[in-house]
């Protein structure tokens, strides 16, 4: 009979995972205005990532035939470590965008997950506040029931840390990406030494219980 010191450490043999992080099917899923990103700016930041091995969602890659868009769009969000958000003057005339945005702050809320905003031809103000460009656009969506949800989602993405492409490596869009990329991959990798590390911490309890059981551990 197992006494209840070893019975309490045995249980902790099927629990451990729960200190794991979750393993996301992508890196980054991209959310952009496709008439005014895909082809040029999204187009040159999906190749980067590519080439940097940063498994990347972006829609027109990735969607399967069949099957229902919006569907697919949202549960690739949740399946996706980071989200890049490339604000453009007509994204927030699109309500297929302002779906994803929401969904994508409420996936970045967790600890596992996180978004940064890029400001393409538009400054933070405007995605914040809805003006200009962004309010001009926005103002075809604004009497929808849902305009509320996505008025805080623009709001809360645009206070989040990203890069404003006018100031960053003064303007060079090629430079901007690769510093973009690079952040990525930074993050990336300090996220997986994070799981190595709590995958370690998990198999040294594990031994320590069953040795407490009298058993051998093999990994």
């Amino acid at each position: 009979m197992i006494s209840k010191d070893l019975s309490s450490k045995a249980s902790a043999i099927s629990s451990p995972t729960s200190s794991i992080q979750k393993n996301f099917k992508y890196d980054v899923f991209l959310s952009f205005r496709g008439e005014d990103t895909r082809k040029n700016f999204v187009d040159h930041l999906y190749t980067a990532l590519h080439q940097q091995r940063i498994y990347t969602y972006k829609d027109d890659e990735r969607l399967d035939k069949g099957k229902r868009i919006n569907d697919e769009l949202l549960t690739s969000i949740e399946d996706s470590k980071f989200s890049i958000i490339v604000f453009s003057k007509n994204y927030a005339s699109s309500s297929w965008c302002l779906d994803e945005l929401v969904k994508i702050m409420e996936c970045q809320k967790t600890a596992d997950q996180a978004a940064y905003p890029i400001f393409y031809d538009v400054e933070p103000t405007e995605v914040r506040n809805q003006r200009g460009a962004v309010g001009k656009a926005f103002a075809k969506r604004a009497k929808e029931e849902v305009a509320g949800k996505w008025k805080c989602a623009l709001e809360e993405a645009a206070n989040l840390g990203g890069w404003e492409l006018k100031n960053t490596a003064h303007g060079h869009e090629a430079k901007a990406i690769q510093i973009i990329v690079d952040h990525i991959s930074a993050e990336l990798h300090s996220a997986r030494l994070n799981v190595d590390e709590r995958f370690m911490a998990m198999e040294a309890r594990m031994q320590d219980v069953l040795k407490g059981l009298g058993l051998k551990y093999e990994s």
